[in-house]
């Protein structure tokens, strides 16, 4: 083995363990091996194209556990749909209210990601990784981070955040779909 210099396991890989979102217990974690490539190009290119996808699915993840707790507590007042008479405090919390949803409303939903997608995929990403350019917490024109330091242990709270709300909305769906609730008492 220690002759055998030509295996693909020996390749001179990129090292991403000082990227954001970087933390123990794992450090760099990549059992599947996606980051290696023998161009190192290819292998920077692939990991900064990984690492946008998964802040943009950490980020949609986020809104999705907000958008499940919410309307537990707090429902909008007036109509999804006034021609169907379909007010918003009509609609079930959870994977139940999907199918409430009026053909009309999904379509809106589905153009409004569309322009988000496209509008970020045209976006110019700058050397960190999710800062759009944007200020705190996304909000166009808001004050930005200066702060090198600070921007970067924030940036790594977002992607771990994110990725504890990719899992939670997966258990949500999942405790949903199993007993009609994504709250409550499983024993019922």
């Amino acid at each position: 083995w220690a002759n055998y210099t030509d295996s693909p396991l020996r390749a001179d890989a990129t090292d991403f363990s000082k990227e954001l979102g970087v933390t123990p217990p794992l450090g760099f974690w990549d059992p599947l091996g996606f980051s290696k490539f023998e161009n190192t190009e290819l292998a920077k290119l692939q990991f900064k194209r990984r690492r946008i996808v998964e802040i943009q699915h950490g980020r949609v993840a986020m809104l999705a556990c907000i958008g499940y707790i919410v309307p537990e507590y707090v429902r909008f007042p007036g109509y999804c749909s006034p021609s169907m008479n379909l007010a918003f405090t009509d609609i079930p919390n959870g994977l139940k209210g999907a199918a409430m949803v009026p053909l009309a409303g999904w379509l809106q939903i589905i153009t409004f990601v569309g322009i988000i997608e496209v509008l970020n995929l045209q976006a110019v990403q700058t050397d960190v990784l999710g800062d759009y350019g944007y200020g705190a917490f996304g909000i166009p024109y808001g004050k930005k981070i200066e702060d090198p330091e600070k921007k970067a242990k924030s940036l790594t709270a977002e992607i771990n955040n994110g990725r504890l709300a990719m899992m939670a909305i997966i258990g949500m769906f999942y405790q949903d779909g199993l007993t009609g609730s994504a709250w409550g008492d499983w024993a019922n």
